[in-house]
């Protein structure tokens, strides 16, 4: 049976006569007819019997209709669900998130709380393609175009944070090389942050005595106000410490930066709406580097 047939019949079926089944239908009596009788003769059953000036349904009908009302229904619904699915998919914005887990989510909470119909899907898959918005880091490239299509590069500056107690706590700057003894707190290997810090230990001429890992920079952020070593410190992903346990160095040789690199894919039909979280989390993150 053909989608159309099923609703001739039905037609057909709710009004009990065809004249006024055709004028619903917007179809001549004739072609309803015919199409009602091919309906019969494909199943080998009389789905109607005549009835004064109408027909009624015959048992077989009867059972036909009582069984394709609710698929035909459903069927129906399809197009308007499926616009309904397009229209809350398109306020869903998906993250991929590689790097600076924590300003990204600040900056997701602050345009949720503009923006309460948006919808935010955040993951952390390296080689998922499956996002509107990803976040990754790299090694800073001094010659990279901050901004090339769909994608925009900020450069992050990265501190030496050491126990206020801690004696280079006091001069403000130092070359990396400084630090060769010291022990430091790290996040796990796995983090890309960890991966750049670690060659510009390499290009300092050592490599850093790691006594301490974490997945949480809270952790790490706690071991240095405990005094149990120093750590490398975004410099707007980690803001500013919120105690005054823990001091901020500039390193000065090599100058000690990273790429954050934000890229937008085109995944949608309406695709406004994750633009727009796109260039605000752009904009959110540079303010937070420019302080």
């Amino acid at each position: 049976m053909e989608l159309t047939q099923i609703a001739y019949f039905l037609t057909v079926a709710e009004t009990q006569h065809v004249t006024r089944a055709a004028k619903q239908l917007h179809l001549s009596q004739p072609a309803l007819t015919r199409a009602i009788r091919r309906m019969e003769e494909e199943l080998g059953v009389p789905l109607f019997l005549p009835k004064g000036r109408g027909l009624m349904l015959s048992e077989y009908g009867a059972y036909l209709q009582k069984k394709l009302t609710p698929i035909y229904g459903a069927l129906m619904q399809i197009p308007d669900q499926l616009q309904r699915m397009a229209r809350l998919e398109n306020q869903t914005v998906h993250l991929n998130v590689l790097a600076a887990s924590t300003l990204i989510t600040e900056a997701v909470i602050a345009y949720h709380n503009a923006h309460e119909s948006m919808r935010f899907e955040i993951t952390q898959h390296r080689e998922s393609a499956l996002f509107d918005v990803g976040v990754t880091t790299r090694l800073w490239q001094p010659d990279a175009e901050a901004e090339t299509g769909n994608r925009t590069v900020l450069t992050e500056p990265i501190y030496l944070a050491v126990p206020r107690k801690h004696p280079l706590a006091g001069i403000g700057t130092l070359p990396l090389a400084d630090a060769r003894d010291e022990g430091f707190i790290s996040l796990m290997g796995s983090h890309q942050f960890r991966l750049i810090c670690d060659q510009y230990c390499q290009h300092a001429g050592f490599a850093p005595h790691i006594i301490f890992e974490s997945d949480s920079p809270a952790a790490v952020k706690n071991m240095i106000a405990a005094e149990m070593g120093v750590a490398f410190w975004p410099a707007a992903t980690w803001g500013k410490p919120d105690t005054d346990a823990i001091r901020l160095l500039t390193i000065t040789d090599p100058i000690c930066q990273r790429d954050l690199v934000f890229d937008f894919h085109s995944n949608k039909t309406d695709e406004s709406a994750a633009h727009d979280f796109y260039r605000f989390l752009v904009q959110y993150c540079a303010d937070a580097i420019a302080k």
